[in-house]
């Protein structure tokens, strides 16, 4: 894991490559399938239950949790040190991810960082320092991690990671986990893990070789170069790139279109996909049956039904 004690010479405290001459920007290395966030839940319908939003008036050191007429945002917010992840955001992470699971009203979720940066990796900086739990061996410390990993995998709402400037390590693995990946054109990635010295981790090694194939996701995790969002692009790492002017407006977009979905068959949807490299056919096909017989107990399908017979759009209420 990034969050190994390494020496003062070692280079920088962070996930963030500088340059020789001591500045603070990371180099972009411009040249050098299919995404799946972690499989869980086999086999198990997952409908999103309806109870009380009463998290608006939660406070964290270092996220920001938003919500708006049914889309969460969720800020990674350490900007001093580029969002880099330390042992008190992984706690709040965990937190803020398990009340988004259990709340019926959240619909859709981005995932981005403060200050123009998505997140750094881990604050090896932090290393040994009072910073979250106290724990004897990095091994108990890296159950935080995996917690986390789990419950954005486990989010039956869809998820957008929405990058500006850096997500590398650990950082770009949870953009990575988001079902949509959209990067501004300044956005940078790297599985950077091999020059701190560490293997991949975050959902790296499930995760890259389901996005760009087996040979592309050891380049990328050996050499750890950082790429650029138009090669991020160009071999399948990201969704879309747009114009940094144009990517909040582009994922409001997309928001607006996933609200307009109904929630229940999305979750299902997703689940299935997440899924569908471990399953067998006639396994993805029991599932899609029961899977449709929920969605006909639903007043979603109805209400479908009807607003095609009736030449109008549908309003989906997720019940």
């Amino acid at each position: 894991m990034e969050s190994l004690a390494r020496s003062a010479k070692e280079g920088p405290d962070d996930e963030r490559d500088r340059r020789d001459d001591g500045g603070g920007h990371e180099d972009v290395v411009g040249a050098a399938g299919p995404e799946l966030p972690i499989r869980v839940e086999t086999h198990v319908v997952i409908i999103v239950p309806r109870v009380s939003n009463n998290a608006n008036s939660k406070q964290y050191e270092t996220i920001i949790v938003e919500r708006a007429e049914g889309v969460v945002t969720l800020t990674f917010n350490r900007p001093e040190r580029k969002n880099a992840v330390n042992g008190q955001m992984w706690i709040e992470l965990h937190d803020a991810l398990t009340e988004i699971y259990n709340n019926g009203s959240d619909r859709v979720v981005v995932l981005t960082g403060a200050n123009n940066e998505f997140c750094s990796g881990a604050d090896l900086n932090t290393v040994g320092k009072s910073s979250g739990r106290e724990h004897s061996h990095t091994y108990y410390s890296m159950r935080e991690v995996t917690s986390v990993i789990l419950a954005l995998a486990r989010l039956p709402q869809p998820t957008i990671a929405k990058v500006r400037g850096v997500a590398v390590g650990v950082g770009a693995n949870m953009a990575l986990g988001c079902d949509l990946v959209v990067a501004s054109d300044n956005a940078r990635f790297s599985e950077i893990f091999a020059k701190r010295g560490l293997s991949l981790d975050g959902g790296g090694s499930w995760i890259l070789p389901r996005r760009v194939g087996l040979h592309r996701a050891k380049e990328l995790t050996f050499f750890a170069d950082i790429i650029s969002a138009a090669e991020a692009d160009r071999i399948g790492l990201v969704n879309r790139v747009v114009p940094d002017g144009e990517l909040d407006a582009f994922v409001a977009d997309w928001t607006q279109r996933l609200l307009a979905m109904p929630p229940i068959a999305l979750a299902q949807s997703k689940r299935m996909l997440n899924n569908a490299m471990n399953v067998t056919l006639e396994e993805a096909l029991d599932d899609e049956g029961t899977a449709q017989t929920v969605n006909f107990g639903t007043k979603d399908t109805p209400e479908a039904i009807a607003a095609f017979l009736e030449k109008r759009a549908p309003v989906f209420k997720g019940r």
